[in-house]
């Protein structure tokens, strides 16, 4: 029964049909659904949604539109605070879904999905537009959400911008979302809109190698933003991690949706394939796999157990419902095989004692070793920064995964360089808003000006306000 407190259902297609293909899994709301759906929206005085959200997109304000069936105006006020809707309205998080107020009496506003909404039934192939030229120029450094976000917030305040990548193409981490969540022309209609700003993408060249960031600096460029993320595959460091067959789930995930798809690794039918690690990425190699081996067997391993497994609710219930074995509490300490892969050796693992500030460590169990048997490894146990070829004198942190600088506004330890990201491709739009903010205020303070707000993308010439009632973020980037 849908009421007030009970969100309009989002329908999927049939089960048989997601483990055979990789058809989206979410099937959109029709225009009347959606208006029902919106109308749902209490349009909270204090918009819980949108403090929730790392990028603030004020999603109070689209869903009441949407409510009233004004789709065009809401997808103009989706796409003024948000480059990448058409990514986000399929495969974001939703944390303002996490924190709407309808979630204490029944169900959620489906925020994600009114955006959807919004986006295919208003007017949204509109385009940006920037203030006049600064004539200054800034130089990125990663093609990310975190990258491509700075450089919009960047070039709509007039500066000229080059961004720098050293894959052949654009996205960063939303090229490993998998088929049965984004379509390939979701990105290339977000980019679409940058097409009259002064963004130049340069793709192949990796920093450290082909440049570095005070090469850059010499050549004229009068700001750094090194947007390089987690892109390396943590190591399980175990002996056989290297055989053929064991695989790390972001080039695999990467290589499926970029052409160089890895179907002839696993064939069609009878595979054994393990995935360690249990987070959305684990899942997402999980539920990939399961596409391509029709009738295998795809197990996760995870050293912790359900209740600390940090892939989302959506995502581990999705993966179960698809078949996908589970094993909690292992952790690997060998690959078993000889010219590939042919088994992997776990075993069980155990909390300690609280310490002095009360963690608990996992903690192996001796002689709780086995084996399972299988064919292909796909490790999924994180990612760190590869920071390969880069100063010393950078003194930037990595603790987060991603190199982040240490100074006001990530500034690095080198003068005019910056850098920052995100865990997740939201936060990672949000931690690249707020690096272009400090980059304009660090240029600005050269210049003897003050900093440029937000202005209208659109080119309506007012400035990003935020919704009436925000009292200020519930997050941390």
């Amino acid at each position: 029964m849908v009421g007030r407190y009970i969100r309009v259902p989002i329908a999927e297609i049939p089960l048989d049909d997601r483990t055979t293909t990789f058809r989206l899994i979410n099937e959109p709301y029709s225009r009347g659904d959606a208006v029902i759906e919106g109308s749902r929206c209490l349009q909270c005085e204090m918009p819980f949604c949108v403090q929730a959200c790392p990028i603030t997109q004020d999603c109070r304000g689209y869903a009441g539109l949407v409510g009233q069936g004004k789709f065009t105006e809401a997808a103009k006020l989706i796409l003024s605070d948000n480059p990448f809707a058409s990514v986000l309205c399929k495969t974001c998080y939703h944390y303002c879904e996490q924190d709407c107020v309808m979630g204490d009496r029944g169900t959620p506003i489906a925020i994600r999905h009114l955006k959807r909404a919004a986006l295919e039934f208003g007017s949204s192939d509109l385009t940006y537009v920037s203030l006049p030229p600064k004539h200054e120029r800034v130089a990125i450094v990663g093609a990310g959400p975190a990258g491509i976000m700075a450089a919009w917030e960047l070039a709509i305040r007039g500066y000229s911008v080059t961004v720098y990548e050293r894959e052949n193409f654009p996205g960063g981490q939303i090229q490993t979302i998998p088929r049965y969540h984004l379509e390939a022309p979701d990105l290339s209609a977000d980019l679409a809109r940058f097409k009259n700003l002064d963004v130049q993408f340069v793709y192949g060249k990796t920093a450290g190698v082909d440049f570095t960031p005070q090469s850059l600096l010499a050549e004229g460029f009068d700001a750094v933003y090194l947007a390089i993320g987690a892109n390396s595959p943590r190591l399980l460091s175990v002996p056989g991690e290297h055989l053929p067959g064991v695989i790390h789930a972001l080039h695999f995930l990467l290589d499926m949706n970029t052409g160089d798809s890895p179907t002839g690794l696993f064939g069609r039918t009878n595979r054994k394939i393990v995935v360690i690690g249990g987070g959305d990425v684990a899942m997402d190699a999980a539920r990939t796999s399961r596409r391509l081996t029709q009738d295998g067997q795809v197990t996760v391993i995870y050293r912790r157990g359900r209740e600390e497994m940090p892939a989302s609710s959506e995502e581990a219930e999705g993966s179960e419902a698809e078949g996908i074995h589970f094993l909690f509490n292992r952790a690997p300490v060998q690959v078993l095989g000889t010219d590939a892969v042919e088994g992997l050796v776990v075993q069980t693992t155990a909390f300690s004692a609280p310490d002095a500030k009360g963690k608990r460590s996992v903690v192996p169990v001796p002689g709780t070793e086995v084996t399972i048997e299988c064919d292909t490894i796909i490790v999924a146990a994180g990612e760190v920064a590869d920071t390969k070829g880069l100063a010393e004198d950078f003194a930037f942190s990595t603790s987060k995964g991603w190199p982040e600088g240490r100074q006001e506004g990530w500034m690095t330890g080198i003068e005019g360089v910056f850098a920052s990201g995100g865990k997740s491709v939201v936060f990672a739009m949000g931690a690249g808003s707020k690096a272009a903010e400090a980059i304009d205020r660090y240029l600005a303070s050269k210049k003897g000006r003050a900093p440029t707000p937000r202005p209208d993308p659109f080119g309506g010439g007012s400035s990003y306000q935020l919704p009436h009632g925000y009292g200020g973020p519930t997050w941390h980037l």
